[in-house]
């Protein structure tokens, strides 16, 4: 599976340690990478830790307030370009939005439609696009308020959840949001002036699980919104463990 990562603080932070220690996990997960930061977004294909590309962003990075970083091992979709994560694009306001997925959607009849409109052949993308026309239908009398946002998200993934895993980092533009649905795969810490999240822990410090199947979301490094606790967690089968063993074989 893929390994995902963000920050969100009050004000910018240097996290190259956290990003370089996370990129260096692309050796177990060598189909992609993709990094936002600040108004940047910057995809490949192929290990993170093999990228020049990637080197001379981390050298060079200035402190931010916010970022998402992706490693994708795929398991759905062949391995190019349009395949990586972050994927961004804009709702009918205007407003942009840029998500990172890490698991699977097996139960995705809602997802069909966008089978022929994606540019890649991932799950996450038409979940990405799923959630774009989502937005539109609810803004077609205008544009929706912060806490709005919040709720529809909430419902968004307490939808879609149910028997799929649904690990989910979503920005858009002002607010990061937070989502996981499967024990053991996401963690957060303090940092700075804000927090990091990641699908593993990254260095010392204190380390929590993200609430499960629970949307967050954090404006500035401060959660601004917890929602609802669902049912929609995703129990691993026998079958989907030792898939997920021999994927890492």
């Amino acid at each position: 599976m893929c390994e995902l990562l963000g920050f969100s603080a009050a004000g910018p932070e240097d996290i190259r340690e956290q990003l370089e220690e996370f990129f260096s996990h692309s050796v177990r997960h060598p189909h992609g990478w993709g990094l936002m930061y600040g108004d940047r977004l910057v995809k490949e294909c192929g290990r993170a830790c093999d990228s020049d590309a990637l080197a001379r962003i981390l050298k060079r990075m200035q402190p931010t307030k916010t970022l998402l970083g992706h490693i994708r091992f795929a398991t759905v979709g062949s391995i190019k370009l349009e395949n990586c994560h972050p994927f961004v694009g804009r709702d009918v306001t205007g407003r942009q939005w840029t998500l990172i997925h890490n698991g699977t959607i097996y139960s995705g009849n809602k997802l069909i439609p966008y089978l022929n409109s994606q540019t890649g052949d991932t799950d996450s993308e038409r979940l990405f696009l799923y959630l774009l026309d989502t937005l539109g239908k609810a803004q077609q009398d205008g544009e929706l308020s912060a806490e709005e946002r919040c709720r529809l998200l909430e419902d968004f993934v307490r939808d879609i959840a149910p028997r799929n895993k649904l690990n989910l980092m979503i920005y858009d533009g002002e607010l990061m949001y937070i989502h996981r649905n499967m024990e053991n795969t996401m963690k957060f810490r303090r940092l700075g002036s804000g927090y990091i999240f990641s699908t593993t822990e990254l260095d010392g410090g204190d380390w929590q699980d993200v609430p499960m199947a629970q949307l967050t979301a954090y404006l500035d490094g401060e959660c601004v919104f917890t929602g609802k606790p669902h049912d929609g967690i995703f129990v691993p089968t026998m079958q989907y463990i030792q898939a997920m063993d021999a994927m890492h074989i």
